[in-house]
């Protein structure tokens, strides 16, 4: 019987996989494949959802899972973002909702890591998981950039729901580091 983890793992390893294709498919810059590259991008967020999903139901939690699972997502995020910003799609003051993600995720990341050789674990919160939500979806509408000019504005959309997941962002990642920073205050363990 195959393990049980190994639904979860292939889910993560797919959404890794598919980083460079969504990144191939925003470089081409053509509006006639830019749904493709939206398309990538939702089927990886949908990996993100169905990845945890399965974990939970299977029981499964592994430790390579527990290692892709935030690498895989923010290997995909950084992507995008940096491709949405070399684009020119992401530019002036659109910029700071993009360097906000970027550092709260390095900062979460950098926790978890210190956190761990404690042994005390940084649950996702409910809000956390609504900033990815609305982080993806933006980041779906800017990959797919304005198909309909003038009729269908999605890239406004998208800036405007990205710098709603930025102030999410914010709020997550001060949450995060007051907890923390509980733990950092005590003497080390060395």
């Amino acid at each position: 019987m195959p393990s049980r983890s190994l639904v979860p793992n292939a889910l993560t390893l797919l959404r890794i996989a598919l980083v460079p294709l969504v990144v191939l498919f925003m470089y081409i810059e053509h509006h006639k494949v830019a749904w493709i590259s939206a398309s990538l991008f939702v089927l990886a967020c949908i990996t993100d959802y169905l990845d945890g999903f399965f974990a939970r139901l299977f029981h499964s939690v592994s430790h390579m899972g527990r290692f892709l699972d935030p690498i895989a997502d923010k290997l995909l995020v950084a992507s995008v973002l940096l491709m949405l910003a070399g684009l020119g799609t992401l530019h002036g003051l659109a910029l700071i909702p993009a360097v906000v993600i970027l550092c709260r995720e390095i900062l979460v990341s950098g926790m978890r890591e210190f956190l761990a050789e404690l042994s005390v674990p940084l649950p996702v919160t409910r809000l956390a998981k609504w900033k990815t939500a609305l982080q993806m979806c933006s980041l779906t509408l800017l990959v797919w950039g304005d198909p309909y000019p003038g009729i269908l504005p999605l890239e406004d959309v998208g800036l405007w729901g990205l710098w709603g997941a930025a102030f999410l962002t914010l709020i997550t990642g001060y949450d995060y580091l007051l907890c923390a920073l509980q733990h950092m205050s005590g003497p080390s363990k060395d």
